[in-house]
């Protein structure tokens, strides 16, 4: 019931209304407040005039037929979910307020009934007003009404009324128009994320307001940042996370395993912040095992310092895995840990878990062990300096190193190999490219990464350790996230028998496959023109790998058996493998939860895609930085390769720089090709030209959009002939062929 004052023989003042309306939200209509106060005859036109003029005043906001404290929020309010706090609390605001005082929070009272919600969503609430510190409100699910709004990234251009979001995305033409006071303060040409709010404006396009402005795009360093604010991967830590990170120190040594005499040493890529991981390897003594060694493999005791449910394992779930662009990392955990506490650094103690392997003098594994302990390592070594110690060029620090630890573990290394050859993993020559910039955020150039023995030393230690981790939860029936890579699809490998029998190669059909076959194919293509495009086309019919407590194998390594154990520091998956083998040990309280078995399967779903989501961002980072780097060569000719295949059109990757660019449609020749989306090719109509991926082309660079990171190409020759101008069909029944050879024709057929 409504608090009704007594009957008043004059009109209320301004205040005494306001109290009345901030007392009775639910009954506050014009007529309410004139029974109410009593109010009669002509004071009512008095009384409109006062609550327009509130109204005017910003005292008063009229929705409806209904006046309300504009600080205040109606009894039902459509909300905007903020997402969980650090405590697991959803919090929600209003997605209209125009109060003056600080935007009220609402903490959402959720029923088991209720839908889950996520954030961005949109609900419709009932609240309760209440008085905490936290929060204003306490809302009651009603029903969703809207679910995570369109988020833009995009250039904000200035207009006569507002003006418009141009987008970054390459190949999207799409634009908003921003209307007038929706640009918060954003100016023409600086980058902002906006979020659409209605379906239509002027002109036919979306309505959207600007969330945040982000500056220069063409800011030094900015490049990373649009990928990091596209893709949505959280880059700031909250105060929580921060807090406890800080608050952490020196693990105790009670319970653990001194492993301080042991010469475990990290070899690291040279510009490398944190070393999650150190191994040696000593000579066996047993007289059984001659030739053979004894391995150790050690990895930073992050398990220690994230504990299930602790502000540190919430964002490090969120983040799922740290990411990595040319000028920055976003790393999954703090500085505090990921650089210090949790990295081996040369001459400190720190916590670790460590698997001590023993293997025969073919690389054969005999048994292993888990161990958590405590180390130091006696050095930290980048690839080049270990490579160039063990060809006899050492640095003043790894000289004392090269006899008693590097060389142990390059003989090591030549007995795995001997295993990994008999087991035949994919054996794919993709060279990386790494980019290099300048101090102020340029591209000085592109270069290959070099390989050196001691990158495949330290690939194969980690991965029999990552066997030895599976191997161990299996026996001990401890729940786990195996890393699972499924063969391809029979579309994918009719797709590579098909480029391989048109490079004069073969695939055996009807058998099962092995990665034996794929190397079998590989090494016949070695050396040739042909290399490239086999190996290309090879790595395209793979699946991607993936997170799931189902074991399924991981085709390319050709393992039965591969869990990811060996970098907690930047992965999440490995930090549940870790907690998985406190728990099997019986080492401490800082194990998996009693209900992981019920949360495996969308905690591997959601690393999965955090995984993916970082692959992206550092691929649009790539591309923009090499679109920027080639922005100044409109003009130039290139040499490269068909590296996809699409309806609109070919990519070609240049063989100089490693960019993608695009070849449109219209640069094939006068026809219509039909896309088979299966086999990846595109056939023409009249002349029975076939394009398919690793074809070589040369392209003249047309344009380059460093924003977008496009690129598109003019076609000068297609596997050595040039496409057929308009009206011109002279290769009419035949394929794109080296100097325009005729080729067979090879039948296509569908499985």
């Amino acid at each position: 019931m409504p608090v009704i004052p007594e009957a008043m023989s004059k009109l209320p003042t301004k205040s005494e209304i306001l109290e009345f309306i901030r007392e009775n939200p639910d009954a506050s209509t014009k007529r309410d407040i004139t029974r109410a106060f009593g109010i009669k005859g002509a004071a009512k036109i008095d009384l409109k005039v006062m609550l327009k003029e509130l109204a005017e005043e910003g005292h008063l906001k009229k929705r409806k037929r209904k006046y309300s404290d504009p600080d205040k929020l109606p009894p039902v309010s459509v909300l905007q979910i903020l997402g969980p706090d650090a405590d697991g609390d959803l919090f929600a605001i209003p997605v209209e307020y125009s109060g003056t005082g600080v935007m009220p929070k609402v903490l959402m009272a959720q029923r088991s009934s209720d839908s889950a919600l996520g954030q961005g969503d949109k609900v419709l609430a009932r609240l309760t007003q209440v008085s905490e510190d936290s929060h204003q409100y306490e809302g009651r699910l009603i029903r969703r009404i809207g679910h995570n709004p369109h988020r833009i990234l995009g250039l904000y251009r200035k207009g006569a009324e507002g003006g418009r979001i141009v987008p970054i995305d390459k190949g999207s033409d799409k634009e908003w128009i921003v209307p007038a006071g929706a640009q918060n303060g954003a100016k023409d040409g600086e980058l902002v994320e906006g979020e659409q709010t209605g379906p239509r404006g002027r002109l036919g396009l979306p309505v959207a307001k600007v969330l945040d402005v982000l500056g220069d795009p063409s800011a030094p360093k900015a490049v990373s940042l649009i990928a990091i604010h596209q893709h949505g991967i959280p880059d700031d830590f909250p105060d929580d996370v921060m807090a406890q990170a800080d608050a952490a120190g020196p693990a105790d040594r009670s319970g653990r395993t001194d492993l301080t005499h042991l010469p475990l040493i990290t070899i690291d890529p040279g510009d490398a912040r944190d070393h999650d991981d150190a191994c040696c390897a000593l000579p066996d003594e047993d007289p059984a095992n001659q030739g053979g060694f004894v391995l150790w493999v050690a990895i930073a005791d992050v398990a220690h310092y994230v504990r299930p449910g602790t502000p540190l394992d919430r964002e490090a779930y969120r983040r799922g895995n740290s990411s990595y662009f040319p000028d920055r990392v976003v790393p999954m955990l703090p500085d505090r840990l990921s650089g210090d506490l949790c990295s081996l650094h040369e001459g400190v103690e720190r916590p670790c878990i460590a698997v001590e392997i023993k293997i025969d003098r073919f690389g054969e594994k005999l048994s292993h062990s888990f161990h958590r302990g405590f180390m130091i390592s006696p050095a930290a070594l980048s690839y080049e300096e270990a490579q160039d110690a063990v060809d006899g060029n050492p640095t003043e620090r790894a000289a004392p190193l090269v006899d008693p630890v590097l060389k142990p573990l390059f003989h090591a290394h030549d007995a795995l190999s001997k295993a990994r050859n008999k087991r035949q993993p994919l054996d794919l020559e993709l060279p990386e490219r790494k980019i290099i910039l300048t101090d102020d955020g340029k591209v000085a150039s592109v270069n290959y990464r070099d390989r050196f023995q001691a990158h495949k030393l330290i690939e194969e230690f980690m991965v029999l350790a990552n066997v030895c981790a599976a191997e161990t939860l299996i026996s001990k029936r401890e729940p786990l996230l195996f890393r699972v890579h499924e063969e391809p699809s029979p579309e994918k490998l009719d797709a590579l028998r098909e480029t391989a029998q048109a490079a004069g190669l073969v695939l055996a059909k009807g058998q099962v496959l092995q990665t034996s076959h794929l190397n079998k194919l590989l090494h016949a293509a070695a050396g040739t023109d042909e290399a490239e495009l086999i190996n290309m086309t090879t790595l395209r019919s793979m699946t991607q790998a993936y997170y799931s407590p189902k074991n399924f194998g991981h085709f390319g390594l050709a393992l039965k058996n591969y869990a990811h154990f060996t970098s907690p520091i930047r992965r999440y998956a490995d930090l549940i493998v870790h907690r998985a083998l406190v728990s099997a040990h019986g080492w401490g309280d800082d194990g998996l939860e009693t209900d992981i078995h019920d949360r495996l399967e969308q905690i591997g779903t959601h690393i999965s895609e955090t995984e993916r989501r970082s692959m992206l961002a550092e691929r649009d980072t790539t591309d923009r930085y090499l679109s920027a780097f080639l922005s100044e060569r409109i003009g130039h000719e290139f040499s490269g390769r068909v590296a996809g295949i699409a309806k609109f059109g070919i990519f070609v990757k240049l063989d100089e720089t490693g960019a993608d660019g695009l070849v449109p449609m219209r640069e094939l020749g006068d026809e219509y090709f039909n896309f088979d989306r299966d086999r990846g090719t595109l056939t023409g109509d009249k002349t029975g030209r076939v394009v398919r991926s690793g074809m070589p082309a040369t392209v003249k660079l047309a344009e380059a959009a460093p924003v977008t990171g496009g690129l598109v190409f003019e076609l000068l020759t297609l596997n050595g002939d040039a496409p057929p101008k308009k009206g011109r069909h002279s290769t009419k029944g035949r394929r794109f062929g080296a100097k325009g050879k005729k080729k067979r024709s090879v039948k296509r057929s569908r499985r």
